[in-house]
């Protein structure tokens, strides 16, 4: 029997809370099992609000053990209460203390929302909904409060005791073996933003002065131990509170920045105010245990959390519905900040590649939404790749169609206008329209409608009035929730080049708007026209990938191999080389599966040996250049009847020819790799990822040392970059050394949990035929934790995310592995499990067998009787 249907919330049913939460004040008495939480609530009536109104406050799993209003017991029927929900039927109507008694059981809390323990710490994570589970509160983020928490636990068990704001006391329990500290952060927040840390933790220290002359003390709080491992995350931290003030004139403002970083976390980390808390892989690195990825990674989330400081923290969400309002223009900032740390260039296409790979196949599939949905059953499904990276596009289609200054006014006036508010899109973007004057009404859509805008491009050029003309028209997909989408602000920068590759300037523009180097598409189409261009130009458009949309725009191959050589924009450089090698993976792929003789075509393979010239000039570019399109990008373009093996088979087709081709430069460009200490600056970065893509090249080729040169390597490497290049090579093409390699990674890093996910992660990418085997018998190795979200990540969602010919084969046993996976932990880990089974989102594409198998493994999924309602809505809208 399926249980009763989940509630679904809906935007346009907002209503501000009748109740305000003026202050409050917590006292945690810390066990493992019953841990006793006092919390002291001043509460006001709202203005307008009826006498009597009922006070509904959230649970969830909640034991109530004591209850006083204005310091007096409550009688039975004054009171409604159960574990998920606390009634007061006709509370004061005035100001009035709530005095609520919750015990909870922190060792018990698998789900790791709300308080639960990691390795013997004890910690919280309180967004979306986890602080209904410490106690009964209205746990919504437009209610802001002032916290003090008093935190008390045995000193042996937990000789660290942190909380948000700033430390205020601390002592001993008289005649006991107890200690406390209380916290005090004057900066109202809401619920989901506290924070507590308790346990016998190391502390990395140092210090920052702000643009005011304020001192901060920061520290990172990790297991004893990994103190040298914060360097990296520690320099970070400084780097971004540097930024933040040079950038955006933003300071910080509190005495104290911590961070603590734990191993069993839902996310990468949390913003709560002055304590961040944070997956331990995005604070700890070192040369023998991260690759230069995870340096990359650790800097960008660093810089997230603590730019959420203002947007997030300072000016927060009215409602859930406004997540990509602090997400997504702080994954904008983090963004930019490192794109000033490495090259803009190579982040740009970065950041693109993530949004085509993560975004754009949610925008096309069952589980497309807005940026602001307008409904909800589960807040935590909330947190996609639509919320976080097509919102931060937006604020870069913003700041294009406004300009550097006019969105700095814009933002300037909103952080003095919403300072300590709890705000929306609309109140954001009228900051915007009244610092420029601009009507940002049809920009505004982008919020509101689901899918990625198609851009289809026609060009005209006539010799004998020497004009060149541009039409555009717009168009989003058809949804059943969605049936007729309208047109929104698409800004294209452009460039016109000669033969020569020169910018062409023409006498004059008529037509659709222009400002400078920016076509402005806001209507369905539009057409503009250049006058005084003495040669056919060739059109470089979408540079530097201006707005979230997919073109259709069959420029030649001729035209596209020119722009890969010649044109200014580095990112359209990269595009056109990709637009050209997808055309050519999907006419190799119909090969593969016509039985047609596969060869990749001349010019192209010829276009990659032009990319390779500019290995030493600038290798971070050139590797992302000599990157083919993944198995995934190739799916996402084919978009129906996609045959993994097929694709494989013709990308496979395309490495052998261009490696066979340049065999010998690939050979000198590994040896690019830098020497001397190791660096995890952009610069040595940047030659490591160009030799080790001249690696997987020089693999690919018919070279009789291949085998023998990359076992070489793995045993060599003297840094985590290195050995990971070398050992995916061994395992994804099943070399002899592989066994041998595996076997000596487990053994020198069996005691490095961060080391040894990567090791479950490039056996779960393994495209060979006994992965499957293989990661059902690594599901019983003693180092793999079903409890972890990280190791589940790490082998489960690596192998359904990441593995595509082994997820979807043709006999349905890899859909039926994750299924069942999904439904063993549903129970113990909702969130954990729901994000797993986002990777069917695409099944209806597969070709008619393998569909089939993803719709029986859903359905099944489906049949669940007490399914999760994170997991009930995600496999309800994909089967839809």
């Amino acid at each position: 029997m399926r249980p009763e249907a989940p509630v679904t919330i809906r935007l346009e049913d907002y209503q501000p809370a009748p109740y305000r939460i003026e202050t409050v004040f917590l006292y945690f008495r810390l066990m493992p099992t019953a841990t006793t939480v006092d919390a002291h609530l001043v509460i006001t009536p709202a203005i307008g609000t009826p006498a009597g109104t009922p006070l509904v406050l959230d649970g969830d799993e909640l034991d109530l053990t004591g209850l006083l209003l204005n310091d007096l017991p409550l009688s039975p029927d004054d009171i409604s209460v159960s574990s998920n929900q606390l009634e007061l039927k006709s509370p004061p109507a005035e100001k009035f203390d709530l005095k609520i008694q919750t015990r909870i059981n922190p060792d018990g809390n698998s789900k790791l929302e709300g308080l639960y323990r990691s390795s013997g710490t004890y910690c919280t994570q309180c967004e979306a909904e986890g602080f209904r589970r410490i106690t009964y509160f209205l746990d919504r983020p437009d209610v802001l409060a002032v916290y003090t928490t008093r935190v008390e636990a045995r000193k042996s068990e937990a000789p660290t005791l942190l909380a948000n704001g700033n430390p205020v006391e601390a002592g001993v329990v008289e005649g006991t073996d107890r200690h406390y500290a209380i916290w005090h952060d004057p900066h109202p927040k809401p619920s989901y933003l506290f924070a507590l840390v308790a346990g016998d933790l190391a502390k990395v220290s140092d210090q920052f002065v702000t643009q005011s002359g304020r001192k901060v003390d920061l520290n990172i709080y990790v297991e004893h131990g990994r103190e040298t491992s914060c360097d990296w995350a520690m320099d970070s931290l400084k780097r971004s509170m540097k930024w933040d003030e040079d950038t955006f004139g933003l300071e910080y403002d509190l005495d104290v920045f911590n961070i603590v970083a734990v191993s069993d976390f839902n996310m990468g980390a949390m913003e709560n105010k002055g304590l961040n808390i944070f997956n331990d892989k995005y604070v700890l690195a070192d040369p023998k245990t991260a690759t230069d990825q995870d340096y990359a990674n650790i800097e960008a989330v660093i810089a997230h959390e603590y730019f959420h400081n203002w947007t997030g923290n300072r000016i927060t969400c009215r409602d859930w519905f406004q997540l990509c309002l602090k997400e997504g223009l702080t994954v904008f900032r983090d963004q930019e900040f490192s794109s000033d740390m490495r090259s803009r260039a190579v982040k740009r296409i970065s950041d693109v590649k993530l949004l085509k790979a993560h975004q754009f196949p949610e925008d096309a599939g069952p589980l497309a939404h807005p940026v602001r949905p307008r409904e909800y059953q589960e807040i935590n499904n909330f947190y996609t790749a639509t919320v976080y990276e097509k919102g931060a596009e937006l604020i870069r289609v913003l700041t294009t169609l406004l300009g550097a200054e006019g969105f700095k006014k814009g933002l300037n006036l909103y952080f003095q206008r919403h300072d300590g508010d709890a705000t929306t899109i609309e109140a954001f973007l009228a900051c915007f329209e009244n610092a420029t004057d601009k009507d940002l009404s049809r920009f505004a859509k982008w919020y509101d409608q689901a899918g990625t805008p198609e851009v289809a491009i026609e060009t005209q050029y006539d010799a004998a009035d020497a004009k060149f003309s541009i039409h555009l028209s717009q168009s989003i997909r058809e949804l059943a929730s969605q049936p007729e989408a309208e047109p929104v602000s698409i800004p294209l920068r452009f460039g016109l080049l000669s033969k020569e590759g020169q910018p062409l300037v023409p006498s004059s523009a008529s037509g659709m708007m222009i400002s400078g180097d920016i076509l402005v598409l806001d209507k369905t189409e539009g057409t503009v026209t250049f006058k005084g261009l003495s040669e056919a130009p060739v059109l470089s458009i979408l540079r530097d990938f201006s707005s979230p949309v997919q073109l259709k725009f069959d420029q030649s191959a001729e035209e596209l191999l020119f722009l890969a050589s010649h044109d200014a924009d580095p990112f359209n450089r990269w595009q056109s080389l990709q637009t050209l090698a997808i055309r050519e993976l999907l006419r190799l792929t119909k090969a593969s599966r016509t039985g047609a003789k596969m060869v990749a075509d001349t010019a192209l393979v010829a276009a990659y040996g032009q990319a390779l010239a500019f290995a030493e000039k600038d290798p971070a570019f050139c590797a992302q250049a000599l990157t083919l399109p993944s198995e995934q990008d190739i799916a996402r373009e084919q978009a129906q009847d996609v045959d993994p093996d097929a694709i494989f088979a013709a990308r496979k087709t395309l490495m052998r020819a261009v490696a066979d081709a340049y065999r010998e430069q690939f050979v000198d460009v590994m040896k690019l790799r830098p020497t001397g200490a190791f660096s995890p600056e952009a610069e040595a970065a940047g030659r490591r990822t160009i030799a080790n893509r001249a690696l997987v090249y020089f693999a690919h080729s018919g070279a009789d040392t291949v085998a023998k040169t990359i076992a070489d390597k793995f045993r060599s490497a003297d840094n985590m970059t290195d050995v990971m290049a070398a050992l995916t090579l061994l395992v994804n093409l099943n070399m002899p050394a592989r066994s041998e390699a595996l076997g000596i990674f487990r053994d020198q890093y069996k005691t490095a949990s961060l080391a040894m996910d990567k090791w479950f992660q490039v056996q779960a990418t393994d495209p060979n035929n006994d992965c499957l085997a293989n990661l059902k018998s690594l599901m019983t190795d003693p180092l793999y934790d079903a409890g972890n979200p990280n190791r589940i990540r790490a082998l489960v969602h690596s192998f359904a995310a990441g593995n595509p010919t082994q997820f979807a084969r043709k006999d349905g046993r890899g859909f039926d592995f994750v299924a069942d996976v999904i439904t063993k932990i549903d129970s113990r880990n909702p969130q954990v499990a729901s994000r797993l089974l986002t990777s069917f989102r695409s099944w209806r594409s597969l070709e008619e067998s393998r569909s089939q198998k993803a719709k029986q493994a859903l359905l099944r999924i489906s049949d669940v009787s007490n399914l999760s309602r994170d997991c009930r809505e995600i496999v309800d809208k994909t089967l839809k």
